[in-house]
């Protein structure tokens, strides 16, 4: 893709020793392979995300799926498809009263108070984080009721928010006529007062009937409309969010770097509990801004290019928030998301994964291939991590033909097995399935050569099961592309 021939180049660590799951907690029950990526193609980088494989700095890790204690499936979004539901308009909305008037959300109008973006998890001594995505903090309480002062009568439902009591009836009065929804009839309402005003004025009323029930043609705010809606010149706050190269650093991102590397100080301290002496900068650098991808550009590619960035949110001259992205050849691609505490009511992060696909759509009508959101990983069996499917349309990847499902179809199997395959067709399967071993490429003392060739040197070498369970994973395509390096 790029002018100048580029290759990726990794070292495989396997994967057969389980270790802590950043999710329930499992002191050994996560299990996942492994490699450090010293240079990476976005194409190769795409490829492999497709395969169940993600980054976390130059570690890129896939995790053993019907192996370990917490199943992380792959999940996209059809970002072009994409309406934001009432929970998401709900976010959107109240950014835009911020904005306009100046003041944060009380406690009782929080909804949403942390959501993080995908915090992966790397094997101890090659990752250097082990967190894991905070849940949907919710204010209410979800667990069960007290008992009441006074029982109910029999045959009463009680409702613990307000105490009243409802009384079992026969449903619906069929001599009465249906109930109707409250927007239609506000809409007739609507309709006749016109009417009315039109008949005072000596205009001939119109006689039109009101549409009524599903059929209104009237047009949806798209998300953009949304986004737009909060960025008035007259408002109280003013947000911009600006993207920054983070591989090679652009000048932009250099000169924020302090700023953004606060903020996330204060994140892990508040969110994650790190101790401060954890969150160092050192680690800041290695866990967000190292990057095994190179800047590419393509005349058919988006105008910033590919590779990795930071997507920085700016309230009044200030970074609240960075949304740390890589821009693929079909995808952007979230990593990460952090933000200054002080904003948690804001609900960041669903504001920036909102922001991130309308940022999809705009990529994309510069580089048509460019157009899914891929938000990480899906952990069905962990309830708190369910809140990435709500981003629909979606898709997961099925971990054994690598087939993309919507998550409709994958969820009434996960709901009865933490593993499973996706793809109904018993006859389907993986489509880059490894068949030569011998065409897999590595890099042997500085020199590039089939693994064919490099068996017949390395006489008596006892690496082939090595080299094919890593050649397995990646693929045949993969494996004919990237080098892996052998001593």
């Amino acid at each position: 893709m790029a002018d100048n021939k580029s290759y990726t180049i990794v070292e495989y660590f396997g994967g057969n020793s389980g270790y802590q799951c950043g999710y329930c907690k499992n002191s050994t029950g996560n299990f996942s392979h492994g490699m450090w990526s010293h240079t990476m193609t976005v194409q190769d980088y795409q490829d492999l995300i497709d395969r169940g494989w993600r980054r976390s700095g130059k570690y890129v890790y896939k995790p053993i799926l019907n192996k370990t204690c917490c199943p992380q499936y792959t999940i996209r979004c059809r970002a072009l498809k994409f309406q934001p539901t009432k929970s998401h308009k709900k976010v959107l909305k109240k950014m835009s009263k911020f904005l306009s008037s100046g003041d944060l959300p009380k406690d009782e109008d929080l909804d949403i108070v942390h959501e993080s973006a995908d915090c992966p998890t790397a094997a101890p001594g090659q990752g250097e984080q082990d967190v894991s995505a905070e849940p949907n903090s919710t204010k209410n309480d979800t667990s069960v009721p007290p008992t009441p002062a006074s029982e109910p009568k029999p045959g009463a439902l009680f409702c613990k928010f307000v105490g009243v009591c409802f009384f079992a009836g026969t449903g619906a009065d069929p001599n009465k006529p249906p109930c109707r929804k409250a927007k239609d009839i506000r809409k007739e309402r609507r309709l006749q007062k016109d009417q009315k005003r039109q008949s005072s004025d000596g205009i001939a009323p119109t006689t039109k009937t009101p549409p009524s029930g599903p059929s209104l043609s009237i047009q949806a705010k798209s998300l953009e409309d949304f986004i737009n809606e909060s960025l008035s010149d007259s408002a109280a706050h003013g947000l911009e969010v600006r993207l920054v190269r983070s591989n090679p650093p652009s000048p932009q991102f250099k000169a924020s770097f302090d700023a953004s590397y606060q903020v996330y100080k204060l994140y892990q301290m508040a969110i994650h509990k790190d101790p401060p002496e954890k969150p160092s900068e050192s680690q800041f650098r290695r866990f967000l801004c190292d990057s095994p991808l190179e800047a590419e550009y393509s005349d058919e590619g988006p105008e910033v290019g590919y590779g990795s960035f930071h997507q920085q949110y700016w309230l009044d001259g200030r970074i609240v928030a960075v949304g740390v992205i890589d821009i693929l050849p079909s995808c952007v691609s979230s990593v990460y998301l952090y933000y200054d505490p002080n904003f948690a009511a804001l609900s960041l992060g669903s504001y920036s994964a909102l922001r991130e696909i309308a940022f999809t759509r705009q990529l994309q009508k510069q580089s048509p291939k460019l157009c899914y959101y891929y938000l990480g990983f899906y952990i069905h069996s962990c309830p708190k991590m369910r809140y990435k499917g709500q981003y629909r349309p979606s898709d997961l990847l099925c971990p054994e033909t690598f087939s993309w499902v919507a998550i409709e179809r994958c969820a009434p199997k996960l709901d009865l097995t933490r593993y499973s395959r996706f793809n109904q067709d018993p006859d389907a399967g993986d489509a880059r399935l490894l068949r030569d071993l011998g065409r897999a490429q590595v890099l042997y003392r500085r020199t590039v050569m089939p693994y064919a060739v490099y068996s017949r040197k390395r006489k008596g070498s006892s690496d082939e099961a090595e080299v094919k369970q890593y050649a397995s994973l990646v693929g045949q395509d993969c494996a004919e592309r990237i080098l892996l390096y052998r001593s």
